[in-house]
């Protein structure tokens, strides 16, 4: 290993070095110091702290504001990527030219978001199109609205767990989906060929801003058959509301209150854009809402990323629920109200939702990582419940896209029902761990051959390859696949012990780091 790193030189974003050197550190690579942007390891490696960064992918355009065109979300990207998907989308409408294409057009609450708004509604304006803004909103909010408007097409502005510095444009169709993994390589086809003519000044598009839509998507969620205002408000919940200070600070408590809570203690729910911890509900970013559940004797906490797309829980003693167990518990009422139905989450979530499923009398189906993915299989396979393990809950009666609104409402019935605390309701369902690691990659690593490798050592037991590659034991697994944004493998392993589920980790990441030898030798 010290051989292949010996005076390389690497660039990487602020993030990824951080990652760099934890991964360098389990390795007994202990950075000499860090100096000017740089980490400096003993084997003679320098990472280099390259602030920007841009992303590239069928599931949309991210990237950090700033920066040269092409390296960073530049205003000059913003309207590049915008226009190339005008382009695709009058493409998808046959009477285009007979009628004026509508797009729906919503942001979470980051500090750019309003001269990303700008720009892409520009753009979009610029192609023809009228835009439908719908202002500060979330992403499950756009999506019910391009419907309901009747609109074309959608556009997100949110990089959704990301820190502040980063944005993006979320793409969706006529239906208030993500597009496809074919119509994004389409979208990126467009950009790169600079395939875009605008219109003339007499074609123009307009600006048509719209106010509302939370409240028509909490309306929606409100007529829902198995939201149960009534069990809710008998309850009596006092909940805390984490919504780092986005747009789930004006949706979350507007929810609560529909829905009978009286007792809502606000936590960062000013959407200005100034994120007062890490974005991604995980438990090392959530220490300030744990005490205040405490603090304040509430039943729970709920938290929600910056889209509101992503739900986590915190119990009354200020443990935390599992962003995987939120799938978990709404699935779980949902089944029970259902004579029958099937579920879907992707490769890398937790078994605890196939074990309720089949006691339900369901069948569970397992997708590649991705909501695309997981909407495909929940309608191939006439799911009634689905979504992923990072707190994505996705419930077709409402719509096919992860929403953290539907999520509180059909988990706060539930939990009203049980006639419980939160944490024995979690205390109810089977209680796997699961351990999630990254490995930062190299350009010069080849991960086909990483993951091939992996495979082939461990083809005695049952292997999925329908995502990177997935290894059954018994009730444990671990799953291997490259990320879609960044140059990583993801690594995550579940079992009945934490510890367990650790060792099985390290294992693994002990294999590629033989296997990256190998390759350089």
């Amino acid at each position: 290993m010290q051989s292949y790193e010996q005076n390389r030189i690497f660039y990487c974003s602020y993030l990824r070095m951080r990652r760099l050197k934890l991964f360098y550190q389990s390795f007994n690579f202990a950075p000499l110091h860090s100096r000017n942007n740089q980490i400096i390891f003993k084997t003679g490696t320098y990472f280099i702290f390259d602030p920007v960064a841009l992303i590239k992918s069928i599931s949309g355009i991210r990237g950090t504001i700033g920066g040269k065109p092409g390296e960073g979300l530049s205003p000059l990207d913003i309207v590049k990527f915008t226009a190339a998907y005008g382009v695709w989308l009058s493409r998808q409408v046959k009477d285009s030219k007979k009628q004026a294409l509508k797009v729906v057009l919503g942001r979470d609450a980051r500090i750019s978001g309003s001269m990303v708004n700008q720009l892409v509604s520009g753009t979009l304006m610029g192609l023809g199109i009228d835009v439908i803004d719908i202002g500060l909103s979330t992403t499950p909010t756009v999506e019910m609205a391009v419907p309901a408007e009747k609109a074309h097409g959608g556009i997100i502005l949110t990089a959704s767990h990301n820190p502040k510095q980063w944005n993006a444009l979320k793409l969706l169709n006529d239906k208030g989906e993500f597009i496809s993994a074919k119509d994004g390589e389409d979208v990126l086809h467009i950009a790169e060929t600079d395939a875009y003519v605008f219109a003339e000044v007499n074609q123009l598009g307009k600006l048509i801003p719209k106010e509302g839509y939370i409240k028509y998507h909490i309306d929606k969620i409100l007529a829902l058959p198995l939201v149960d205002v009534k069990a809710i408000k008998e309850r009596n919940f006092k909940i805390v509301v984490d919504a780092v200070n986005s747009t789930g600070g004006i949706a979350v408590p507007m929810l609560l209150k529909a829905l009978g809570v009286e007792q809502v203690v606000e936590l960062y729910c000013e959407p200005t854009g100034d994120f007062p911890h890490n974005p991604e509900p995980l438990p090392e970013n959530l220490r300030d809402i744990a005490k205040a559940v405490k603090k304040n004797n509430a039943s729970l906490g709920i938290v929600v990323d910056p889209d509101v797309d992503r739900l986590a829980i915190v119990c009354e003693d200020g443990e935390m629920f599992g962003e995987e167990y939120t799938l978990v518990a709404v699935a779980d009422y949902v089944l029970r109200n259902n004579k029958k139905g099937n579920t879907v989450s992707n490769l890398s979530s937790t078994r605890a939702l196939r074990d309720v499923t089949e006691k339900a009398g369901g069948q569970y189906f397992a997708s590649a990582v991705g909501e695309v993915n997981v909407v495909e299989m929940m309608k191939a396979n006439n799911a009634v419940i689905g979504g992923e393990g990072n707190g994505g809950v996705i419930y077709p009666e409402l719509h096919y896209g992860r929403d953290a609104l539907a999520g509180i409402a059909l988990f706060l019935t539930h939990l009203a029902k049980f006639g419980k605390t939160c944490s024995m309701l979690r205390s109810s369902y089977p209680d796997y761990h699961i351990s999630k690691n990254k490995i930062e990659l190299t350009k010069e690593i080849n991960v086909d051959s990483i993951l091939e490798g992996i495979r082939t050592k461990y083809k005695k037991q049952p292997v999925n390859t329908v995502d990177g590659v997935k290894i059954e034991f018994d009730k444990e697994w671990v799953h291997l696949r490259r990320s879609n944004t960044e140059p990583i493998i993801r690594i995550y392993s579940e079992s009945e012990s934490e510890t367990t589920a650790d060792n099985l980790a390290k294992k693994i990441m002990l294999d590629i780091r033989e296997l990256i030898k190998l390759q350089q030798l």
